[in-house]
């Protein structure tokens, strides 16, 4: 994995703490794709176990993987009883017990392309659902929006982890869902939005800041330069957009 994608586990507690979680209207789109009750799920890169908490605590038992240890032990602290915890990297997942979902919530990017779906599909029952979604976390005021691009910009073009397969940000049909389109081991893929939006405080957005990859992975030096630059163009409290995209595919039962 890259160091971006390992680059969390120093700070599991401010992901905890700053990260939103999912909201209830984002089980009903999956279970009603699904189309039937689902009663067991497998979570790929399951973090401090904010979408974890979204499906458990409907009555799903879950299986939520996670290949850093210090944001294992903070997903403990947050679940229920009905969540297996385990250490692992996707890629160290064994073909063996298959669920009725799985899911990715803001971590499918990190796993290995080569084989990751052949992969997934073994890990579904037939006709089972696969589902990934993320939330981009934007400030909503185009103005605020560039000033703190303008203030990052000496250190870090972008904080965002860029398509893995090329699709342009304009296109039709984003990543996941254009990979997802093309494998044979899936069918019926579709893309949907939840719309989000939220107020923080500025200190709450630099909060949030530290815990992205982009920034983890800078010296402590810049990183702190960074943050002091965004912090004085930011106003006392910032009106954020969070839009989750969420991408639905199902496994094909002939594969």
């Amino acid at each position: 994995m890259s160091d971006r994608a390992l680059s969390f586990g120093g700070v599991a507690e401010a992901y905890e703490r700053y990260r939103p979680g999912y909201p209830g209207e984002l089980f009903e789109m999956v279970t009603a794709y699904a189309g039937r009750p689902v009663r067991t799920a497998l979570e790929i890169g399951a973090g401090t176990g904010k979408a974890t908490r979204l499906f458990a605590r409907r009555g799903i038992a879950v299986t939520a993987t996670e290949p850093d240890g210090s944001m294992l032990a903070e997903l403990r602290k947050h679940v229920p009883a009905n969540v297996t915890a385990m250490r692992a990297a996707f890629e160290d997942l064994r073909p063996g017990e298959r669920y009725g979902l799985v899911y990715a919530a803001a971590a499918l990017h990190w796993t290995t392309p080569e084989g990751r779906w052949p992969r997934i599909a073994a890990l579904l029952e037939p006709s089972g659902v696969f589902a990934s979604f993320g939330a981009p976390f934007r400030p909503a005021d185009p103005a605020v929006r560039e000033a703190v691009h303008a203030a990052r910009a000496p250190f870090l073009e972008s904080d965002e982890v860029p398509s893995p397969d090329g699709t342009p940000p304009d296109h039709e049909m984003q990543w996941p869902g254009s990979e997802l389109q093309r494998s044979e081991w899936f069918t019926g893929v579709q893309q949907a939005v939840i719309e989000r939006q939220m107020t923080m405080t500025a200190r709450d957005y630099l909060g949030q800041l530290s815990t992205i990859s982009a920034y983890l992975v800078l010296p402590a030096s810049v990183r702190e330069q960074v943050f002091n630059r965004i912090r004085q163009v930011l106003p006392e409290t910032v009106e954020m957009t969070s839009d989750i995209i969420v991408h639905l595919a199902r496994r094909r039962p002939e594969n």
